[in-house]
């Protein structure tokens, strides 16, 4: 390292000036996030504003210095998505094409190969502040189209062994599971980031199933409801990524990395 790579490193943080999405600061002058940090809490701003915009929001509900929104805040934009999001219904064609081409998905007794962030609930735990946080994390990891993030994420924020290994919890049955987390995972035919946090004695999860395996075939009537439910949750992904490219493109973005392409902001 020559001296004047020293002395870049040497700059003291405090003369970087704080992100913004139209004017607002995403944290404090001089403190340091990732891209990815910044860009998760650019999401999240991105909707709160978009909500106070759609009136389902005070103005005033702003998040803290850390970027956690309040419950309100989380509500109104989940409120603002179910307003905004189109997501058309399959017909009975589209069904069964997906459910002929993912067979193995829609068995009785499966095995599931998953790996998680765990969010632990600990004693004085501020609840609201940890759902806040799982809930950026799901958001980001559900726009990540090739799911490279993941295991960086379960290493960053998992409160689980797992995380040291990208969350890996291998090949799980039923049986496995406490059964309050197996309710969420098994006997349903969602692959990828499961659409809602999965809530478990142990705290908050940000599931990602990897692949469903084994078991008896069902029959296309008997999944008729599971198969329609996973191609609209492929249209839900796909119209969130729309939207808050949307957004992204509206808004005067200061210090947010969105140059590459492969940004879950604009994905």
């Amino acid at each position: 390292m020559n001296a004047m790579d020293t002395t870049t490193l040497s700059t003291p943080a405090c003369t970087a000036p704080p992100a913004r999405v139209n004017g607002r600061a995403l944290h404090e002058p001089g403190q340091s996030l990732s891209p990815a940090e910044l860009r998760q809490r650019a999401c999240s701003e991105l909707l709160r504003q978009a909500a106070v915009a759609a009136g389902l929001l005070d103005a005033g509900d702003e998040p803290g210095s850390d970027g956690v929104l309040s419950q309100a805040a989380s509500d109104a934009v989940e409120a603002l998505l179910a307003r905004e999001l189109r997501v058309p219904e399959p017909d009975e064609a589209a069904c069964r094409r997906h459910h002929a081409a993912h067979a193995a998905r829609y068995c009785r007794d499966e095995r599931v190969q998953m790996r998680h962030i765990l969010f632990a609930v600990t004693p004085g735990v501020d609840l609201a502040a940890l759902r806040s946080r799982a809930e950026r994390a799901l958001l980001e990891l559900r726009c990540d189209a090739g799911g490279a993030l993941f295991a960086q994420r379960a290493g960053e924020l998992s409160n689980c062994p797992s995380g040291a290994d990208g969350g890996a919890l291998g090949t799980l049955r039923r049986a496995d599971c406490a059964p309050e987390f197996a309710r969420e995972v098994f006997g349903r035919s969602e692959v990828g980031v499961l659409p809602r946090l999965v809530h478990s004695r142990f705290g908050l999860h940000v599931v990602e199933v990897l692949a469903r395996e084994g078991g008896q075939p069902l029959p296309f009537e008997e999944v008729q409801a599971a198969v329609r439910n996973a191609l609209q949750q492929q249209s839900w992904t796909l119209a969130l990524r729309q939207y808050l490219q949307v957004l992204a493109r509206e808004a005067r973005l200061e210090g947010v990395p969105l140059e590459g392409s492969d940004s879950p902001l604009v994905q």
